[in-house]
C-alpha cells in the first residue's frame, strides 16, 4: 500500500493544458529530469534549441541544483506523473506555482510553495533557483528580451 502522503502529492489536480506556458514547461522537465538519462538529454536539448548554447547551459544547472535540494531537503519524495500524462499532481502543480511565483517576483508566494516540497529551513534556498529558472523558461516560452539574473523578470529598472 502506498503512504497516504504520496497518494496526495500524486493526486491528479488539473491538466497540463490549464498551465501558464512557464507552468507547463516546468512540469514537463521536472517529469523529463527525473525519467532517465535519455529524456534528460531531451530536455537539454529542448532548452538549448530555444535558449542557445549559453544560457541552456545556465539553465540546465540551475534545474539541476534546484531539482538536488527538493531531493535531498524534500518533506518527502516528489511525486510525478508520466512523461505523456496530460493531468498534473499535486506535487507538480507545486514546483510549478513555485517556479511561476518567484518568476514573477512574488517572493511569499513562491516561499509557501517551496515550503510545501522542501523543510521550511530550506525555502529560501529554492528561490533565487526557482526566480533563474523561471525567467529563463519566460524567455523560451515567450518573445520577452532575455531576463537580467537575479532580478524578478517583471522587475522595472526606470
Amino acid at each position: 500500500m502506498t503512504h497516504p502522503s504520496l497518494r496526495r502529492g500524486g493526486a491528479t489536480v488539473g491538466v497540463l493544458s490549464e498551465l501558464s506556458p512557464i507552468e507547463a514547461t516546468a512540469v514537463r522537465h521536472l517529469r523529463q529530469w527525473f525519467s532517465s538519462p535519455e529524456t534528460r538529454l531531451d530536455m537539454h536539448d529542448d532548452v538549448t534549441s530555444r535558449l542557445g548554447p549559453e544560457l541552456s547551459d545556465i539553465a540546465i544547472e540551475t534545474f539541476g541544483q534546484l531539482c538536488m535540494l527538493c531531493v535531498e531537503h524534500g518533506r518527502r519524495p516528489l511525486m510525478r506523473h508520466g512523461l505523456k500524462c496530460d493531468c498534473i499532481g499535486a506535487d507538480e502543480n507545486c514546483f510549478a506555482n513555485m517556479i511561476a511565483a518567484a518568476a514573477d517576483g512574488q517572493v511569499n508566494d513562491s516561499m509557501l510553495f517551496a515550503s510545501l516540497i522542501v523543510r521550511p529551513q530550506m525555502a529560501r534556498e529554492l528561490l533565487p533557483l526557482a526566480s533563474e529558472f523561471g525567467c529563463l523558461l519566460r524567455q523560451m516560452t515567450t518573445a520577452t528580451p532575455p531576463p537580467i539574473l537575479g532580478r524578478p523578470c517583471s522587475a522595472t529598472l526606470h
